[in-house]
């Protein structure tokens, strides 16, 4: 089967994750960039990255790489692309993201409306028509140019990785799954007899990545992706790959996930994001305020994005929440880890504690911290 160069895209201070991924489904000749992973694979691999990858954004096939320093070069370069190879006579290919950062060609627009003009040049010599239907299945091209260096490449995803499909109703400040899978994954908790605390749960979304990835359950499979209208890649590939993931799920494994939040709303909410993800036998969601909170082992992991400065809270609100929450896990869960995402910069003087490690994250652009206090081992 032939290979392609394929890149996971990634939110800045998660490539490590999204590679460590990779490594773990098996792809090889891996590198990574800011905000992207590449690595060389089959179209059997697109179909296993868009299922099983966690952490990343989109997964996109590398159609093209070259310098372009005028507008001639830019549309001889894209019109040497085999696109027939992906794009099918009716198929539909808008030129969804263009970026150009410190290029001479810096005209978003101008980049656009050439390499399409270069593309339908390229398909009208190989399907002898000069006017495409595009009424057939959809070919997403995104354009990436820096110093120059212009990557272009087709969209297997359609809708982002974090579109996992179970959660239809959100709150006023959600945090994207792929970003609540993130934070799970760098406490390294994977279910078994420590149990997992999320005191200020929303609607659900990090107790839900918990517990698909202590059952092993692959983030995409309950989705569709737009690549799965595409000819070139077999139905059984993604017959099969599905079938896989579903025989690889942990069904035996002891899992204990706490989850709660104070507005009872939000969590009916909750709960029916839980059954449409099928694991809400592995959480038990309450309805009550993180003060009432009570430790159900001597050790175990807490995590939470609670309300910060940007989002819903004013300084002394956010202040006092914090100290509360500092209190909370320092005096009850002396043993536990715990770990806070939040964009407040004096937080560990508000929580009244230093924490053991903290990383910068971007949560819907907002930059973060993600403070890491590990307890006993």
């Amino acid at each position: 089967m032939k290979e392609y160069t394929i890149i996971a895209s990634s939110t800045m201070g998660l490539e490590s994750l999204v590679r460590d991924e990779c490594k773990e489904l098996g792809f090889k000749d891996i590198e990574t960039f800011n905000g992207k992973i590449q690595f060389k694979g089959t179209l059997k691999d697109v179909v296993k990255a868009n299922l099983h990858l966690r952490c990343a954004d989109r997964v996109f096939i590398k159609m093209g790489e070259f310098k372009a320093y005028t507008f001639e070069e830019l549309f001889q370069h894209i019109k040497k692309i085999n696109w027939s190879e992906f794009i099918e006579k009716d198929g539909e290919f808008p030129i969804s993201w263009v970026s150009a950062v410190k290029c001479t060609l810096f005209s978003k627009s101008d980049i656009q409306r050439i390499s399409k003009k270069a593309m339908v040049d390229n398909l009208s010599e190989v399907y002898g028509i000069d006017q495409f239907p595009e009424t057939g299945a959809k070919f997403k091209i995104k354009i990436q140019g820096n110093k120059d260096l212009f990557n272009v490449m087709i969209d297997t995803s359609g809708e982002g990785l974090h579109r996992r499909g179970y959660r239809a109703l959100i709150n006023e400040a959600p945090l994207k799954e792929t970003m609540a899978a993130a934070l799970v994954k760098l406490t390294r908790w994977k279910g078994g007899e420590r149990p997992f605390i999320d005191p200020m749960c929303g609607t659900g979304t990090l107790a839900i990545e918990a517990a698909m990835i202590a059952r092993n359950v692959a983030p995409g499979v309950n989705r569709n992706f737009v690549s799965e209208e595409w000819k070139i890649i077999p139905r059984d590939l993604w017959i099969d790959a599905r079938d896989e993931a579903f025989s690889n799920e942990d069904l035996d494994k002891e899992v204990k996930i706490y989850a709660s939040d104070i507005d009872p709303e939000t969590i009916e909410i909750a709960i029916e994001n839980a059954k449409k993800a099928g694991v809400e036998d592995d959480i038990i969601f309450e309805t009550k305020n993180f003060l009432e909170l009570e430790s159900p082992s001597e050790t175990g992991c807490i995590v939470s994005n609670p309300p910060y400065g940007e989002r819903l809270l004013n300084d002394d609100k956010v202040e006092r929440l914090y100290g509360l929450l500092g209190d909370v896990c320092t005096k009850r869960f002396p043993k536990w880890s715990y770990y806070i995402i939040t964009s407040y910069r004096n937080f560990e003087g508000s929580f009244g504690k230093r924490c053991t490690k903290n990383r910068k994250l971007y949560n819907g652009g907002i930059e973060c911290h993600y403070y890491q206090y590990f307890g006993a081992k």
